[in-house]
């Protein structure tokens, strides 16, 4: 794994800054029944956190833009992890830790970079005897921005007839020769205050909102001290979709807006290309080792304020589900 790997995806930065013989692909040295279990479990705080942040931020009011109105806005999610998800524990393996009983705990890629406890690793595979030691991967918590799992977004939202609002997310694939990504998402806001007849005369706004998302990510893995890679390449591909029921009160200046609804998502990992394992005096080689999926899904809460200027908006909101996410942002606004 590289030193710095940076996902660049136009707005959206993920640094998940490991050392070369830190990096996750680390658990690859263990056997076929461990090492699927333990890079699962190192990653998937980071997924699930990409999911709800991806979910967040589609708006910062209920009331629509008129036709061809438009508002272009930059904000940040963080997804805050917690803290039972910072860690895991390395014990029922059967190849991990067996002289200790496997009672020690590792980060995970949301926990501590000072948590890299010292993992043996035996078993016998073929009647060979494979054993040697490293240290866990330790997380990245103290190089991510409110230690939370970012996301930001750039949207363009665009008023159309029948009271309903578009807003587009695309940043095409962008990154450098080891590291690309792309994203797109869609949002549908439909304004529903005139079904609530004299509700129209006051500062209630009230509508519902459908958005999904997609991000892929690709980077090169390179060789270490431990690893042979040939041709290693790590493939990330996440989905996020939300419902939710959205009100605000728009008064001249201030405002304030909240939601109830859904979020949820899935997200696969695949490490494609050919890894040879060194322990020791052995070595042995395997091929496209990780194919994980992972889903995540929860009810969600949502509060925020935005403070209303001639052509800029600035809001902020907090959302209550499975990872708590904070979203700030500002907007130009025309319409």
């Amino acid at each position: 794994m590289k030193k710095s790997i940076l996902i660049i995806l136009g707005a959206f930065v993920l640094t998940f800054n490991t050392k070369a013989q830190d990096g996750f692909e680390g658990y690859l040295l263990a056997d076929k029944n461990d090492r699927v279990q333990l890079i699962e479990a190192y990653i998937n705080p980071a997924m699930k956190g990409l999911i709800y942040g991806m979910n967040n931020g589609w708006y910062h009011t209920a009331k629509v833009h008129k036709t061809l109105g438009f508002d272009l806005s930059i904000g940040l999610n963080a997804s805050l992890v917690p803290e039972e998800d910072e860690i895991f524990t390395l014990s029922g393996l059967t190849s991990i830790n067996q002289a200790t009983g496997g009672s020690i705990t590792a980060a995970t890629v949301a926990g501590s970079e000072d948590t890299k406890p010292l993992t043996t690793i035996n078993f016998t595979e073929d009647g060979e005897t494979y054993s040697t030691a490293f240290n866990a991967p330790g997380g990245v918590k103290e190089s991510l921005p409110l230690s939370a799992i970012p996301a930001p977004a750039v949207q363009l939202s665009l008023g159309l007839p029948a009271n309903f609002e578009i807003s587009l997310r695309l940043v095409p694939k962008v990154g450098t020769e080891d590291v690309k990504g792309s994203l797109f998402g869609v949002g549908l806001k439909k304004e529903i205050t005139n079904w609530f007849g004299p509700l129209g005369a006051t500062p209630l706004h009230v509508s519902l909102l459908a958005a999904y998302t997609t991000m892929n990510v690709e980077y090169d893995i390179q060789s270490n001290e431990d690893i042979a890679v040939q041709d290693g390449l790590a493939e990330f591909k996440l989905n996020s979709y939300t419902v939710q029921a959205i009100a605000s009160l728009n008064f001249p200046i201030l405002n304030l807006y909240g939601g109830i609804g859904y979020g949820a998502g899935n997200s696969t990992l695949k490490m494609l290309g050919d890894y040879t394992l060194n322990y020791g005096p052995l070595s042995r080689t395997i091929t496209d080792p990780i194919d994980s999926k992972f889903d995540t899904g929860s009810f969600r809460t949502t509060i925020g304020t935005r403070i209303s200027l001639p052509f800029l908006k600035i809001f902020g909101s907090y959302t209550l589900q499975e990872y708590n996410t904070a979203n700030l942002g500002i907007a130009i606004s025309l319409r």
